[in-house]
């Protein structure tokens, strides 16, 4: 049989963003282009994972050259063929451009979003078709499984991972060798293996990606877990909102079964080990790890005191093995390429890559991978194109609402274990929320609580109740009816909460109000003395404005306005009727001169 061979490949970003905004009809309408144009056969369209660029999409990357095509829409198709893949001419118009007026960067190799970033656990995103078995072998693909059955012990897995420096990549940054030797260790015939993709950070996907984009990175990893623990059978706990990382991973498993890479006698040995998927119903708390596995026994997902811990009781009171996904996604390069290679990489105590979700008040939201150790500021202002419209950078949310708040003084702290644990933050899984000067941090503080309160399992009284009244404070404080007294009672609430809480969320859910009282006291005094949201972002503290030497008046804030409370003659200054302005916004919304300020 002769293989074709392609001219080009364009690869088709289909991780979840890019699904959701409309990338199947664009790559509908570039196969269907490429068959009219009678070059189908020369050019092939690879479904990826998610490439990482993720407010940019729907996008393609055409290969050798590795083009970036962004924010297209199937009529875009059309040119892309004629003009590029035809003619051989770049299509200007539809490439990244790093800020408005700058030249636009065609391939991703010049874009510093791509360059500055080192890829081990996203090695295979947005690179291959995950649901194609062939294109992960293309790559090593269970490699690192052919070799540890071939040629390595248990106990020697287990001290490449220990001497590696690889941490769990989940939150607390536990030696992930060193979890592996006590679930080794452990006495007991039967053993299982767990992944922990009940990923519910606001505004994190790392692990959703990985799983979208690369789940046989985690089978692989999962399979030499098995073998180096002694287990037989292995979980993955991911969340119901990841229909597509479901279905992918289920599609996935059923390949390296048909392959012989799951089952019985795996490469002709003499071990064997196979993989489910529990699909949780989205409880935060099923995050952590006693409360997933109870969930994974079909009982209500609640923590329980530790220890003992899950390597010596787990699921179904079995040693169990718990590592999250983007830790198994580093255990095969490391593997391959030695723990000495790995562990060169990062700092002295935090080892390899870190993948970060980046969002908020960012140019560049999206995934990236960056060494440990990586400043802030390069994530944010070298990686991440730096804060929208010129704004002031002023915090940074790290770890989630478990998490806590960097300002600008932190801008160079290396971004590892230790150093955030310093300055009273967190890595956690890798959520990183970028805010500008018009943040309120008690709003911040009050949205992240209102998270973990609504999340509690309700459990332990200090969780339960604790956050309850926490919230009550905050919104008291936005709504203008902040009294003296409630920031002492918000710190000692919260001390209390996080001294005697039963599992971590509870532990580390008042982390955000003490991080932000810590550095932006003077906003929470401000709405309890002066009732004044300093960021004019709190509705009951605020009001609606209209610069005069800005307003041109065009009138669209009148036409949008729904009380009518916007007066003004046509290309004169407008102004706002206070006591009628209902506060919600459109009007600041639409003026396209940023003429509408709150204070």
């Amino acid at each position: 049989m002769t293989m074709a061979v392609y001219r080009l490949h364009a690869l088709v970003c289909a991780g979840a963003g890019c699904v959701s905004s409309n990338c199947k009809a664009v790559e509908a309408a570039l196969q269907d282009e490429l068959k009219k144009a009678g070059i189908a056969d020369e050019v092939k369209v690879v479904e990826t994972g998610c490439i990482g660029t993720c407010d940019l999409g729907p996008l393609i990357v055409v290969y050798p050259e590795g083009v970036f095509y962004q924010r297209l829409t199937p009529d875009d198709a059309r040119e892309i063929v004629n003009e590029h893949f035809i003619k051989g001419r770049i299509v200007k118009r539809l490439l990244y451009r790093p800020s408005e007026g700058a030249e636009p960067v065609a391939r991703t190799s010049d874009m510093d979003f791509f360059r500055r970033q080192y890829r081990i656990a996203l090695r295979n995103t947005g690179v291959i078709n995950p649901e194609v078995i062939e294109e992960y072998i293309a790559r090593d693909g269970y490699t690192a499984l052919g070799k540890v059955l071939s040629s390595m012990t248990r106990e020697e897995v287990i001290d490449e991972i220990k001497r590696s420096g690889l941490r769990g990549r989940g939150g607390a940054g536990f030696p992930t060798g060193l979890k592996w030797e006590f679930a080794y260790k452990a006495p007991g015939d039967e053993k299982y293996v767990v992944c922990n993709a009940d990923e519910g950070d606001p505004g994190a996907f790392m692990d959703r990606s990985i799983l979208e984009g690369d789940p046989h990175s985690v089978i692989e990893a999962m399979c030499i877990a098995g073998y180096a623990i002694g287990a037989k059978q292995g979980f993955v706990y991911v969340r119901a909102e990841y229909p597509l990382a479901v279905q992918r991973l289920s599609k996935a498993i059923h390949q390296a079964r048909e392959y012989g890479l799951l089952g019985k006698n795996i490469f002709g040995t003499d071990f064997s080990f196979d993989i489910e998927i529990r699909v949780g119903a989205g409880a935060f708390v099923c995050g952590e790890e006693t409360a997933l596995l109870t969930s994974i026994e079909g009982k209500r997902g609640e923590p329980r005191p530790r220890p003992p811990f899950p390597a010596v009781k787990g699921v179904f009171g079995k040693p169990t093995l718990l590592n999250n996904v983007e830790t198994y996604a580093n255990i095969c390069p490391i593997i391959l390429n030695g723990a000495d290679w790995f562990a060169k990489i990062g700092t002295e105590k935090s080892r390899g890559t870190k993948v970060f979700a980046v969002a908020g008040d960012i140019n560049n939201t999206g995934l990236v991978e960056v060494p440990m150790g990586t400043t802030l500021r390069e994530i944010i202002f070298d990686i991440g194109g730096g804060i929208p419209k010129g704004k002031k950078f002023k915090a940074a949310q790290t770890g989630g609402p478990s998490g806590g708040c960097l300002t600008e003084e932190h801008l160079d702290i290396p971004m590892d274990y230790e150093s955030l644990t310093q300055v009273g933050s967190m890595m956690g899984s890798g959520g990183l929320i970028v805010m500008d000067e018009n943040t309120c941090m008690v709003d911040i503080a009050r949205f992240f609580l209102e998270f973990t309160r609504d999340e509690s399992c309700g459990k332990c009284t200090p969780c339960r109740v604790g956050t309850k009244r926490m919230l009550e404070i905050l919104n008291r404080l936005t709504e203008g009816k902040g009294e003296e007294g409630d920031i002492e009672k918000l710190e000692a609430l919260a001390k209390y909460i996080k001294a005697n809480s039963l599992c971590g969320l509870g532990q580390s859910a008042p982390n955000p109000v003490l991080s932000t009282l810590r550095h932006f006291r003077h906003e929470y005094e401000a709405h309890v003395r002066e009732k004044r949201c300093p960021a004019g972002q709190c509705p009951a503290l605020t009001n609606f404005y209209i610069e005069p030497e800005l307003c041109r008046g065009c009138g669209l804030c009148v036409k949008v306005c729904p009380e009518n409370a916007i007066s003004g003659n046509r290309r004169e200054p407008h102004a706002i009727d206070t006591d009628r302005c209902v506060k919600c916004g459109a009007c600041q919304e639409k003026c396209p001169f940023d003429a509408i300020v709150r204070r």
